[in-house]
Formats: structure tokens, C-alpha cells, sequence
């Protein structure tokens, strides 16, 4: 959290919070303060991020563009998915023989897969996806999931209930 300007980021190049973005976009102390400021409050005004991190309305607006066009950071209404309709989540571990990227876009590519990531362990890879209900939820499964190309098996983790959920893990 800010409550000042900026001043307190680091600008020393060697400073490591600059170099962990695993080889994205290189993001500066005052990118990094105006990202802060949107996970605390998507709808904060640009004026009043201008005044926390030390600039004016315009050129957060043009680095709060440019961050949007580099993809490093979206801006988006963060709902509980029960109370819009979707009754039923669930993460789904995905083991995979041969190529499990090819794997990862096909799941990807599906509305109900909301956040697939390929991981070390277990299953090559984790798919969160979001159902209508329960015949959803077992036609994404058994008929679109388990039917992607090197899709070994599954196991699902049924969510009862969210208890939390946020987007607030800050900068580094």
C-alpha cells in the first residue's frame, strides 16, 4: 500500500523487485506503485493514483494503457461465481502424456477453463473451471476435457464454498 509518493521504490537498476517479472515488459517503481493502487481499488481515479505516486492524471492514464496493451495487468469485475448463475467450480488436476502445452491451449481455449497452469508434481496441469451446475460441470469434464489429445486422466476437487478470493499479492 502507498499512502505517499513513491519515493520509497527503489530506482537502483540492480534492485531485484525490478528484475523478478520473469522477463516481462520491465516495469519501474512508479509502474509498479500505479498497479498497487488498481489492486486496491480497480476504480480508483487516475487523479487520485496521480497524487499517490507523484504524476499527473494524463500519464497514469497513458501507463495504465500501456501496462493494459503489454498485457501485464488487466482491469476487471472480480464476481463469486455462484451468485451470477454458475452453481458449480471446481479445479481439475490434468495428467498429460506427450505434449502437455499442446494440451494446456486446448483447455485454454475453453469458456468453462478458467485458469489453466502447468505445474510440478502431481498433475501436469491444474484447470480451475466454472459451471452452470452439475450435468455442466460432468459434460466439461468426461466429454470436452478428458477428450482433449494426451489427456491421461483427471481428478476433480469440487468447491463447497468460497472463502476467499483476491487479487491484492501487491508488487515485488
Amino acid at each position: 500500500m502507498h499512502s505517499g509518493p513513491v519515493a520509497s521504490r527503489s530506482a537502483d537498476p540492480k534492485d531485484p523487485r525490478e528484475s523478478r517479472n520473469g522477463g516481462g515488459p520491465h516495469l519501474d517503481a512508479v509502474s509498479l506503485a500505479i498497479i498497487e493502487q488498481l489492486q486496491e481499488d480497480g476504480r480508483r481515479p487516475y487523479a487520485a493514483i496521480g497524487k499517490a505516486v507523484g504524476l499527473s492524471e494524463a500519464a497514469v492514464r497513458q501507463r495504465v494503457q500501456k501496462l493494459l496493451e503489454q498485457g501485464v495487468m488487466q482491469i476487471v469485475a472480480v464476481t463469486d461465481p455462484l451468485t451470477v448463475g454458475f452453481r458449480r467450480q471446481a479445479m481439475v488436476g490434468v495428467n498429460v502424456e506427450g505434449d502437455v502445452e499442446s494440451a494446456a491451449d486446448a483447455l485454454s481455449a475453453m469458456d468453462e477453463c478458467e485458469y489453466v497452469v502447468m505445474t510440478a508434481g502431481s498433475f501436469d496441469l491444474m484447470v480451475e473451471i466454472v459451471c452452470e451446475d452439475d450435468d455442466h460441470l460432468l459434460e466439461v469434464i468426461n466429454r470436452r476435457i478428458r477428450a482433449v489429445p494426451g489427456v491421461r486422466s483427471t481428478e476433480s476437487f469440487v468447491y463447497l464454498k468460497l472463502k476467499k478470493q483476491t487479487y491484492m499479492w501487491g508488487t515485488r
